[in-house]
């Protein structure tokens, strides 16, 4: 299983981004929750959010709720995180993961996810 994240870079503060997560070597994604990490520097990666299945469930730490929207497509066997109103304190490099073994919102922690991606920095400057 291999997880591609694009879509980081620098941004200014209250600025966008939406990052991707491409998902290839399952022979099903969909079954599968998806989440999102971050890692800021001197920091510890921490849960971002996560989306259930089907897509229609989402959970996000309270850091980046009604900021962070995630959402995915199952036919592309992608997962998008959309983040706005960027702040300084977002900066990290962020990880998309799955599982097999959940379907729904409940896995939030880094040992829950089976497959990692590589990351992808996104720098927020003030």
């Amino acid at each position: 299983v291999q997880l591609v994240e694009s879509g980081g870079g620098l941004v200014q503060a209250g600025g966008s981004l939406r990052l991707s997560c491409a998902v290839s070597g399952v022979s099903a994604f969909s079954p599968y929750s998806m989440g999102w990490f971050r890692q800021g520097p001197g920091k510890e990666t921490e849960f971002v959010g996560n989306i259930n299945w089907s897509g229609d469930s989402t959970y996000y730490a309270d850091s980046v709720k009604d900021r962070f929207t995630i959402s995915r497509d199952n036919a592309k066997s992608t997962v998008y995180l959309q983040m706005n109103n960027l702040k300084p304190g977002d900066t990290a490099v962020y990880y998309c993961a799955t599982t097999p073994y959940f379907r729904d919102n409940s896995p939030t922690l880094r040992t829950q996810y089976e497959y990692w991606g590589q990351g992808t920095q996104v720098t927020v400057s003030s």
